[in-house]
């Protein structure tokens, strides 16, 4: 591999053998590195490989300004917590969760907690990666000092949670979250439903909307080959269509983006579980 660009002594920008930009860490791997030269491969401990049409450059800049020690540590916790194989190359969840905990580090030094607001929205709806920032946070903490407060699990699901979308930018999650839990209070005004009466669809719906924002961002709604299927939902459920969109005007007015028919449908049909699985008749 030959250097493109050295961020400093731990971390440099290179090209592999198939001609793509990787970035190199390890202890003294850009001390005597130039752009052009051959890496020494001893010196090299982790290589990440960008995905998704996310930027090198800017990636090994945020790599550049985390401690060597605070990487590795987020790296093993990763993978103790079951989140991320230690072999994994990609260096998003990386990099967005080694960098929090190294502001997360300078905080507790100085005694500073921060009370996140969204811990309740967090914790109801990402259960999974809520209870798997926990095990992260116990991981990071049997290695670091000061021991992190146990609200860093607030910060930590965010950034699972982040870790799906292409953008990388955690404020989409928070608008996401926003969203999903306008959305409920919706279900939940028009219906007079307790969405706590309804857990496992409730749970369903919270996934699915959550991927109907990864196929928004990826711009690959689901249209055309499910339209016989879509147009069957939206006459079983009517009302619950209607409410599907009206649920799709308020993603129009938050993102700016236009839900397909399809998608509208599959929304009514998770509407009409909450309200059956609720009430015990059909919507």
């Amino acid at each position: 591999m030959k250097v493109l660009r050295v961020l400093n002594n731990n971390v440099v920008l290179a090209r592999d053998e198939k001609g793509q930009e990787v970035i190199l860490t390890g202890r003294g791997i850009g001390f005597s590195s130039g752009q052009g030269k051959r890496v020494d491969p001893e010196l090299i401990k982790k290589v990440f490989v960008p995905a998704d049409g996310r930027d090198p450059d800017h990636l090994a800049e945020a790599l550049a300004l985390i401690s060597e020690e605070t990487l590795q540590t987020v790296i093993t916790a990763l993978h103790e917590a079951g989140i991320e194989d230690r072999g994994s190359t990609r260096p998003t969840l990386a990099v967005a969760v080694a960098d929090h905990i190294s502001g997360a580090l300078e905080r507790a030094a100085r005694g500073i907690v921060i009370d996140y607001p969204l811990r309740a929205e967090v914790q109801t709806l990402y259960a999974t990666e809520y209870a798997q920032a926990q095990r992260l946070l116990r991981a990071i903490n049997e290695r670091v000092t000061p021991a992190l407060d146990p609200s860093e699990a607030t910060a930590l699901a965010l950034h699972l949670v982040n870790a799906g979308f292409v953008s990388g930018d955690l404020s989409f999650t928070y608008t996401m979250t926003g969203v999903i839990q306008q959305m409920l209070a919706v279900v939940r005004e028009r219906y007079g439903l307790d969405v706590s009466d309804a857990s496992m669809s409730a749970a369903r719906f919270i996934t699915h909307v959550r991927y109907l924002f990864v196929r928004i961002q990826q711009h690959r709604q689901l249209k055309g080959q499910e339209s016989t299927i879509g147009k069957g939902i939206r006459q079983h459920y009517p009302d619950a269509t209607r409410t599907a969109q009206q649920l799709a005007t308020i993603v129009e007015l938050r993102l700016g983006q236009q839900l397909s028919d399809d998608e509208i449908s599959y929304l009514a049909l998770h509407v009409a579980r909450m309200t059956m699985d609720a009430h015990g008749t059909a919507t």
